[in-house]
Protein backbone atom coordinates (compact mmCIF):
# COMPACT_ATOMS: atom_id res chain seq x y z
CA UNK A 1 0.00 0.00 0.00
CA UNK A 2 1.63 3.47 -1.16
CA UNK A 3 2.37 5.42 1.92
CA UNK A 4 4.10 8.65 0.60
CA UNK A 5 6.48 10.36 -1.57
CA UNK A 6 9.76 11.50 -0.20
CA UNK A 7 11.87 14.36 -1.37
CA UNK A 8 13.25 13.11 -4.86
CA UNK A 9 12.59 10.14 -6.52
CA UNK A 10 11.54 7.78 -3.60
CA UNK A 11 8.17 6.39 -2.43
CA UNK A 12 7.70 4.73 1.14
CA UNK A 13 5.33 1.73 0.80
CA UNK A 14 3.49 0.08 3.42
CA UNK A 15 2.79 -3.56 4.10
CA UNK A 16 0.10 -4.22 6.68
CA UNK A 17 0.39 -7.78 7.27
CA UNK A 18 4.04 -7.34 8.53
CA UNK A 19 3.56 -3.66 9.73
CA UNK A 20 6.74 -2.72 7.49
CA UNK A 21 7.35 0.61 5.69
CA UNK A 22 9.59 -0.08 2.52
CA UNK A 23 11.81 2.60 0.78
CA UNK A 24 11.21 2.28 -3.26
CA UNK A 25 13.06 4.30 -5.81
CA UNK A 26 10.60 5.37 -8.53
CA UNK A 27 13.16 5.83 -11.04
CA UNK A 28 12.56 5.34 -15.06
CA UNK A 29 13.66 2.51 -16.36
CA UNK A 30 14.48 -1.38 -14.86
CA UNK A 31 15.10 -1.83 -11.03
CA UNK A 32 18.30 -4.02 -10.70
CA UNK A 33 17.93 -7.41 -9.48
CA UNK A 34 20.10 -6.81 -6.05
CA UNK A 35 17.97 -3.91 -5.37
CA UNK A 36 14.42 -5.56 -6.41
CA UNK A 37 15.92 -8.52 -3.56
CA UNK A 38 16.44 -5.99 -1.33
CA UNK A 39 13.70 -4.41 -1.64
CA UNK A 40 11.60 -7.46 -1.22
CA UNK A 41 13.27 -8.88 1.61
CA UNK A 42 12.68 -5.51 3.33
CA UNK A 43 9.19 -6.02 2.63
CA UNK A 44 8.94 -9.21 3.52
CA UNK A 45 7.77 -10.65 0.46
CA UNK A 46 9.22 -13.49 -1.03
CA UNK A 47 10.20 -13.65 -4.34
CA UNK A 48 8.14 -16.43 -5.54
CA UNK A 49 5.22 -14.69 -4.44
CA UNK A 50 6.08 -11.24 -6.21
CA UNK A 51 6.67 -13.37 -9.50
CA UNK A 52 3.46 -15.35 -8.89
CA UNK A 53 1.41 -12.00 -8.52
CA UNK A 54 3.21 -10.39 -11.75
Amino acid sequence: MFFRQTAGSHEIWYNPLTNQYTTIPNHPGDVPEGTLNAILKQAGVNVEEFLKEK
